[in-house]
């Protein structure tokens, strides 16, 4: 199950409903479409299959709207509640409120006391969150259609039984949570722009002036009666939707939502800001030093708020105009001049007023005026001119595309339910995403032109970031708040009784669906290619992943990067089609096409409407069989990829996983490189063409290869098409030998590698070690004693250093899948000042749990295995989740049946076994990478002594200390 770990949206906006909802990024570019790049009428599908999101609607007598949507594919129920409230609705003097209480509507209620995600986590739920931004706080969690009873009477118990379990001390707890939540976003490259960009682009007192996590000064201010207050003000069932999606009906949901929420006393009617888009008249700009790899061009328009047809078409215009492979700025800037690595240009909504971006990353050596420039001669061609048809078109396609592809989810963030909420809260009606999609179809090109020339002729704020040092941006200074009086609430709203007894505590979930998994079909291909089907017919995709030999670890003996930038390469120009045609061909399709590398293979990857298969095959084949390698466009990737590395290692989290796998593994090891497989600058740099294709040669082939196939189709319909387009594919020369990848010996003591970051308010720690493969007997007993350590939000890692002390905003441990020896690694950022206090903490847990002094007991290992065992029925709910899961099965010679076997193995787990898995970790030979600033942190850490200590760059070469002497590995 994934981490469940809040989260705060600083772009406060949508990202538009239909780009966040349906999976397909609206507004990142497309250009014009050859003639040569061009379906035929013949290979494009017109019998275009309805798509839709069915739903019912009811409101309880207190108000509180309730949305159901069946699906029956799999036995879960998405439950989202949706609060309309956010950081628009916060007063002078409660910035940061609605935030706020994200964090502590996850902590305990008057008749829970313990961490919301407890009984979710023994039940099994997945796509479990919350996130907050400027309109409204929403709480998401898919659970087995059994635990509905249960997951009702939390979300019921948080809505209705709150204030009685909020105390000072769970106030003090999450304010500090939320001090290392935004030290942590403004301790990253580019970390401060939101907070810029709000101030620059609204008035001071418009509601979107301040940012969603706010100011700590008036957090810190606030009292607990003014924290009550708020509660009572916005969270009642009147101000708030609930979708249900997925294994139910409308019945079952009336009965149910009655039974737990019928009975909670509606709030007040509390007035929604009006739509203020605050439209600009004349540009503005501003310069923000930071601590950042290259400068980066922030250009951002306030436009029409959500729910117009305006922004439906500015949508469309940021698609054409920059951001996919072939966008109009990508042509201009990216291919044809060089003045940029990367360039965008987003659309997306927000309640009272939208917002329009591009955002351009400049190429090293070039003038940012003269990319300005490039994009102001775009802008104004495309706003006098507008789109070809063909363009529209093609980003019409990619819409429908991703339309069909989302509503395969029925929640998590961007699901079927969030989709159904979002329009509710905002358009009160739960369909309004008909009415996008069909301003989208219908939208001509002088009415995308027209939108542009209205929103976009003038009022833009230029931010430029460019390198330098980091300023920390001071705190607003708290304000002292005016009274907050709240109305009655409506006489209208009226409460039912309640059959629940709330003492009687959380509902017990007595029994489970049963873990269903498709049937694999296999048969071979005339080429020796392995296949391997399973069918899924909920929605008209099908999606292949070709899998191959090599990966990272095949650089061996090569330059460092190649595996994945060959790979990368494959989508670059294929056949007869250049890189520009070739991303032209396939957003015509509604195809999402591409290849790349792991730690020990490649795949090359297809996810192509029913409707347009066979074309889509083809090209698909082109790529994989016959990619061009133009040497104009390994330039101008290259380019792009070494500006990738500098941005990992501008990054903590970057710098540290660049570092730490030589250290683990040693130089000559083919595990012991980036743990990102990009490569160096250096390595990167000296890259031919011939490399490329001999990597192409050697590693994509038929032979060995396997192909997985999951989607509408069948084995009769699949293999005849497959046999047209790969059937007489056959390698050229030598099959290269796997590469060794065997034990590792691990240090003869602790060693500790600190990473300066100068200016840092948090210290990024990382400690790892080899632990064995990942087809080792063992490999699921140590899972799951790392997932008690530190694997789920209410591991030991996360309880100490977040919910306890909170240094941090989170701590967790995880394994990456290896065909050899895999890495295990524990990680934390941590505020500066409790730097050496946090390593005393890792080192304590991690020593205890693996040396036995403090071994896992019954409670944990049964909660983990709750978790792992009950969340199987949902966890392949979609293709692609199910295309994953055999990828794993391929790579790592698993039976058919791996995902029952693991099962039966976890159920039947004891504690002594977990206990005993967890001594695989040696705590007196752990390799630390602590990222910081070191005038603060590195002598604290020598006096620690937590073993030998050497400084080294990013790339992890020694560095001597400004005393001088000698520092290495």
């Amino acid at each position: 199950m994934p981490s469940p770990i809040l989260t705060v949206l600083r772009a406060r906006p949508r990202a538009g409903l239909l780009a966040a909802v349906f999976g397909v990024v609206l507004a990142t570019g497309l250009a014009g479409l050859p003639a040569s790049a061009q379906p035929t009428a013949d290979e494009i599908a017109v019998d275009e299959a309805p798509v839709d999101i069915g739903f019912e609607q009811f409101t309880l007598p207190n108000g509180l709207r309730v949305i159901v949507h069946t699906d029956r594919k799999a036995p879960i129920v998405a439950v989202n509640v949706w609060y309309h409230v956010g950081s628009k609705d916060e007063p002078a003097g409660r910035s940061g409120f609605a935030h706020l209480f994200e964090h502590l509507m996850f902590q305990s209620s008057e008749h829970h006391d313990g961490e919301y995600f407890a009984p979710f986590e023994r039940v099994g739920a997945t796509d479990m969150n919350g996130t907050t931004n400027s309109d409204r706080t929403n709480y998401f969690q898919n659970v087995p259609t059994t635990a509905l009873d249960m997951a009702l009477w939390m979300e019921s118990d948080r809505m209705g039984h709150l204030l009685g379990a909020i105390d000072q001390a769970a106030l003090d707890e999450q304010r500090g949570v939320v001090q290392n939540e935004k030290r942590q976003g403004q301790n990253q490259p580019y970390g401060q722009v939101w907070e810029v960009l709000g101030k620059a682009l609204y008035p001071k007192g418009h509601p979107y002036h301040h940012s969603t996590i706010g100011s700590m000064n008036d957090l810190n201010a606030a009292t607990l009666d003014d924290v009550k207050q708020w509660f009572r003000a916005w969270y009642g069932p009147n101000n708030a939707v609930l979708v249900l999606a997925g294994d139910i009906d409308v019945a079952t949901a009336k009965e149910k939502v009655t039974r737990y929420f019928g009975d909670i006393p509606a709030g007040p009617t509390m007035a929604q800001p009006p739509v203020d888009v605050a439209a600009r008249t004349k540009t503005t700009r501003s310069t923000l030093e930071d601590k950042v790899p290259q400068t980066r061009i922030y250009r951002v328009w306030n436009v029409a708020e959500t729910g117009t047809v305006d922004l439906d078409h500015l949508q469309l215009f940021a698609r054409v105009l920059g951001g996919s492979k072939s966008s109009r700025l990508d042509r201009r800037l990216l291919h044809a001049d060089k003045l940029v690595d990367s360039v965008s240009a987003t659309a997306w909504g927000s309640q009272l007023g939208s917002n329009f971006m591009i955002m351009a990353n400049v190429r090293e050596g070039v003038d940012a005026a003269a990319v300005e420039a490039a994009i102001d001669e775009e802008l104004a061609r495309l706003i006098a001119e507008g789109p070809s048809a063909e363009e529209l078109t093609q980003a019409q396609t990619v819409v429908r595309a991703g339309f069909i592809r989302g509503i395969e989810r029925i929640g998590g963030f961007g699901g079927k339910a969030d989709a159904l909420a979002e329009c509710a809260v905002y358009e009160q009606d739960p369909g309004c995403f008909r009415t996008s999609l069909a301003n989208i179809a219908a939208a001509a090109p002088a009415d995308v032109a027209a939108a542009g020339r209205k929103w976009l002729s003038r009022g833009d704020h230029v931010l430029t970031v460019v390198p330098g040092e980091r300023r920390e941006i001071p705190e607003d200074p708290a304000v002292t708040p005016a009274p907050f009086d709240l109305p009655e609430p409506d006489p209208r709203y009226t409460t039912v009784p309640s059959p629940v007894d709330r003492s009687q505590g959380v509902p017990r979930t007595g029994t489970f669906p049963e873990l269903k998994f498709p049937e694999l079909q296999r048969a071979t291909l005339g080429n020796g290619t392995r296949l391997i089907l399973a069918e899924r017919h909920d929605v008209p995709v099908v999606q292949l992943s070709y899998e191959f030999q090599g990966g990272y670890s095949a650089d061996q003996g090569r330059r460092l990067g190649t595996s994945g930038f060959t790979m990368a390469m494959l989508g670059e120009g294929a056949g007869e089609l250049d890189a520009l045609a070739f991303a032209d061909r396939a957003e015509s399709l509604g195809a999402s096409i591409g290849a790349g590398a792991a730690l020990d293979g490649g795949n090359a990857y297809l996810s192509a409407l029913k409707e347009n298969l066979d074309p889509s095959l083809a090209l698909f084949a082109d790529m994989v069989r016959a990619p061009r390698f133009d040497q104009n466009e390994i330039d101008r990737v290259e380019a792009t990829w070494i500006a990738g590395i500098r941005q990992e290692k501008a990054r903590p989290n970057g710098a540290a996983l660049r570092v730490l796998p030589p250290l683990l593994y040693g130089d000559d090891h083919p595990y012991g490189i980036p743990f990102s497989g990009s490569g160096t600058e250096a390595s990167v740099t000296a890259l031919t063409r011939d490399d490329l294709v001999a990597f192409h040669r050697d590693w994509v082939r038929p032979e060995g290869a396997t192909l997985i196939v999951v989607g509408d189709t069948t084995l009769d319909e699949i293999v005849p098409v497959l046999e047209r387009h790969f059937g007489d594919w056959r390698g050229a020369g030598e099959i290269p030998p796997v590469p060794e990848v065997g034990n590792v010996e691990r240090p003869d003591g602790t060693r500790v590698f600190l990473i300066d970051q100068p200016g840092a308010v948090q210290a990024n720690l990382f400690v790892g070690q080899v632990v064995p493969s990942t087809r080792d007997p063992g490999a699921t007993r140590f899972d799951i004693a790392n997932a008690v350590l530190g694997g789920t939000f209410s591991s030991r890692l996360n309880m100490n250093l977040r919910e306890d002390k909170h240094w941090a905003y989170g701590a967790y441990s995880f394994t990456s899948g290896a065909v050899g020896p895999r890495p295990w690694l524990a990680f934390s950022p941590v505020q500066i000042d409790k730097t050496v206090e946090s390593l005393q903490e890792l080192r304590r847990e991690i020593a205890d749990y693996a040396g036995g002094a403090a071994p896992p007991t019954a409670e944990e290992v049964e909660k983990i295995r709750a978790q792992e065992i009950r969340g199987l029925p949902g966890s392949y709910e979609t293709a692609r989740a199910v295309l994953s899961e055999i990828g794993g099965i391929v790579r790592f010679g698993r039976p058919d049946d791996y995902v029952f076997r693991r099962r039966a193995e976890i159920e039947a787990l004891t504690p002594a076994q977990v206990g005993a898995a967890a001594g695989v970790i040696d705590p007196d030979a752990l390799t630390w990478v602590v990222v910081g600033d070191l005038k603060q942190i590195e002598q604290p850490i020598r006096d620690l002594d937590l073993g030998a200590v050497s400084i080294v760059d990013a790339d992890g070469n020694p560095v001597i200390p400004d005393g001088g002497g000698e520092a290495g590995h």
